[in-house]
């Protein structure tokens, strides 16, 4: 069977000469005699393997030298509790709470300190990003956390918010390399790699120097202490090392693209096939704001839940997978990250052209 556009918002799909070099070096790593995922990730050959990721992604973000590359476990949910672990100091962060990965997050925040919702736009199910130009951000305030881009809503961030000299910290997992960012910006970036980057299991976190300290939440368990990780070089227990192989494959793939400027406007090419489509038809319309419209996730819906099930269903049988919206949303959504080529938005919009004909 030929492979399939796959549409998934996670685990996605991924570059296809980066599966096939791995797929060469399954048995045999580089003259190892065996696979990076039989390997001791104490050796030399492993070593290599993750220095030259993390120099990749340094190389790709222009990441300063007093930031810290950490690849950790526990996907984006564990982060939620590690954030405010490590960096409540006062006790005290602002959440700026545009989905339910924002939602939960500040949720978890609660358990360990003083966490205000500061703005959201659960008002109208997270279809907009609220102004964040004056936001009442609190004096004592450790951080400001955002979650950049919204992948069950299909929402981004395109101004960052003014957190009047507080910390930012943001999760960036739907939308992580698919654009250059301003690291400096940040105090702290982290993503779950499972879409846009790698295979589920990993979490990059990108983190100030001076945000690392022994100074953590009293009952911090070793293992969610930033400052554990950073001492030993995102080795201080096995880290899913095959996966960060496979990143590190991905980090090499971009800048062969011709790096993260390329990759935004390869990006903003495909939304805009998509999205001009939806701003035209009778039977399809986009569910979010145009200004806040995300590169990556397009949900849309056509109004008659049967309807919707049916275009899935024909959808999948064209040889166009997960198209199904998130559970707590319906409809429909496409997430076409780095890895989807132009070919397979080109596909989608074939295709609901076609239904809408037969459907109208």
């Amino acid at each position: 069977m030929s492979r399939v556009y796959n549409f998934s918002a996670g685990p996605a799909v991924l570059p296809e000469e980066v599966l096939k070099e791995a797929a060469d070096e399954m048995l045999n790593y580089k003259g190892t005699g065996m696979s990076v995922m039989e390997m001791s990730h104490r050796s030399k050959a492993y070593q290599q393997i993750i220095d030259e990721a993390e120099q990749d992604l340094r190389d790709l973000l222009n990441i300063p030298d007093n930031y810290k590359v950490l690849f950790l476990q526990g996907g984006a949910s564990l982060q939620f509790a590690m954030i405010p672990m490590n960096l409540m100091k006062n006790g005290v962060a602002d959440y700026i709470v545009t989905g339910q990965w924002a939602k939960k997050a500040y949720q978890e925040a609660c358990i360990y300190g003083k966490a205000n919702a500061i703005a959201s736009s659960a008002d109208k199910t997270f279809s907009y990003i609220p102004d964040c130009s004056d936001l009442p951000i609190s004096e004592d305030a450790d951080y400001v956390y955002i979650c950049e881009n919204n992948t069950i809503y299909g929402t981004k961030f395109k101004t960052l918010p003014n957190t009047k000299g507080k910390t930012l910290v943001a999760d960036v997992s739907s939308c992580f390399l698919s654009e250059p960012m301003d690291v400096e910006k940040y105090g702290v970036i982290y993503g779950g790699v499972q879409k846009n980057i790698g295979p589920a299991g990993v979490v990059i976190a990108i983190i100030r120097e001076d945000l690392i300290t022994e100074d953590t939440l009293p009952g911090t368990p070793t293992m969610m202490k930033y400052k554990i990780h950073a001492d030993n070089g995102s080795l201080y227990n096995t880290p899913p090392a095959y996966g960060i192989y496979i990143c590190g494959k991905v980090f090499k793939w971009l800048k062969k693209m011709g790096g993260l400027s390329v990759m935004k406007e390869r990006n903003e090419a495909k939304a805009k096939i998509l999205y001009d489509f939806l701003d035209q038809s009778e039977l399809f319309k986009g569910t979010v704001r145009k200004e806040d419209r995300s590169l990556m996730n397009i949900p849309f819906i056509t109004g008659d839940a049967d309807l919707d099930a049916k275009f899935v269903k024909e959808a999948k049988a064209a040889g166009l997978e997960n198209l199904k919206g998130h559970r707590s949303v319906g409809g429909m959504r496409a997430s076409i990250y780095n890895a989807m080529p132009i070919e397979g938005v080109q596909a989608l919009v074939d295709f609901m052209k076609k239904f809408e004909e037969e459907n109208k």
